[in-house]
């Protein structure tokens, strides 16, 4: 009871503070409402090897190659069959801060390209912003990734203007139901397209967290569980599962965040069907640095949005259901020490 209440009185803060600061926006998305209800939208990870999810790290500069030879290890776009197909993609534009609070738009420019060059009918691009740093657009505007999209033939869209879906979450414990942007459902294929970077409140925000971005206000961690933050990010992912994830690598953040926080050019892009392996991954290059004690202190599957996405079964369950492949596009040695050190944080 005293956990709904602090809840309640957080969510009357909120409203005050939108009032007084003339939201409008953010208000209206608060309160908007459900179309109706649909069932969860389940992919099967496709990118498996012996049982395995697959993984990949590619290093470099050039980063429309990076993003094709890391999608190329696991097992190349012609797993999820986009020619033909209208595809959205989802990167992290929580507010108007440039990368990496934000997806890094040379990140979802290239991204679009490739999928125009694999035969993708349509390609989107969308995402909705943090409550209080509404509205979407003008932050896809600050962070050049609005114009980036559009450069490479790209339609942008911004959640909080459609219609959201109600989508039940049966083995939900701290949350059963969760609010979702009409656009999951509406395309044929989904690509999470996540940062790297510490969090506050969440501990990180990698692919998990990437899909609150999707969710109606109503449902976001801090209204529902406040002291549950990261056991919510997991659950609400029971709503949906992408088709691939690409995880921006270029530039991380290793301690702070999600605004602002210290960043580290890491020059690295990611690849997995599974989130919660490619997750964990990026916690073990976070933890390289070892400047988060939220996360130099604890292993990979012990963080909590990890082991709540384990029990209830979102992707790999331990260290040995995933294959890591790994390249460097330069041969920076560099490169071969970070990933030294992420294979020894995984374990």
């Amino acid at each position: 009871m005293g956990l709904k209440r602090r809840n309640f009185l957080y969510l009357g803060g909120t409203l005050a503070a939108l009032g007084l600061t003339g939201a409008f926006d953010a208000l209206r998305g608060l309160f908007k409402g459900s179309k109706g209800r649909l069932e969860p939208r389940y992919r099967k990870n496709l990118f498996v090897a012996d049982g395995k999810s697959l993984v990949s790290i590619v290093g470099g500069k050039d980063i429309k190659r990076m993003i094709k030879e890391s999608v190329f290890l696991i097992g190349g776009f012609d797993k999820i069959g986009v020619r033909g197909k209208t595809v959205l993609v989802k990167p992290n534009v929580v507010a108007g801060r440039k990368n990496p609070t934000t997806t890094n738009p040379e990140v979802v420019k290239a991204m679009v390209s490739i999928l125009h060059e694999e035969g993708a009918s349509e390609v989107f691009v969308g995402d909705m912003s943090a409550l209080w740093r509404l509205p979407t657009k003008g932050n896809m505007e600050k962070t050049g990734i609005k114009k980036a999209a559009e450069e490479a033939g790209a339609k942008v869209i911004y959640f909080e203007d459609y219609d959201f879906f109600n989508i039940n979450l049966p083995k939900g414990k701290y949350i059963n139901n969760v609010g979702v942007s009409e656009w999951i459902f509406k395309v044929d294929r989904v690509i999470n397209l996540p940062v790297i970077k510490t969090h506050r409140s969440a501990t990180y925000s990698i692919c998990l967290k990437n899909f609150v971005g999707a969710t109606h206000f109503k449902q976001r961690p801090y209204f529902v569980d406040s002291g549950h933050w990261e056991e919510v990010v997991s659950e609400i992912n029971m709503a949906y599962s992408p088709d691939l994830n690409v995880v921006d690598g270029t530039k991380i953040m290793v301690e702070g965040g999600p605004w602002r926080g210290q960043e580290k050019d890491t020059d690295l892009i990611i690849s997995s069907g599974d989130r919660i392996a490619a997750d964990v991954i990026g916690l073990g290059i976070i933890k390289a640095f070892g400047l988060s004690k939220k996360i130099a202190s604890k292993n990979a599957w012990g963080q909590r949005q990890i082991k709540r996405a384990v029990e209830i079964g979102l992707g790999a369950r331990n260290r040995n259901e995933i294959k890591l492949l790994t390249a460097s596009l330069d041969g920076n040695k560099e490169f071969e020490n970070l990933i030294r050190k992420v294979i020894e944080n995984i374990r």
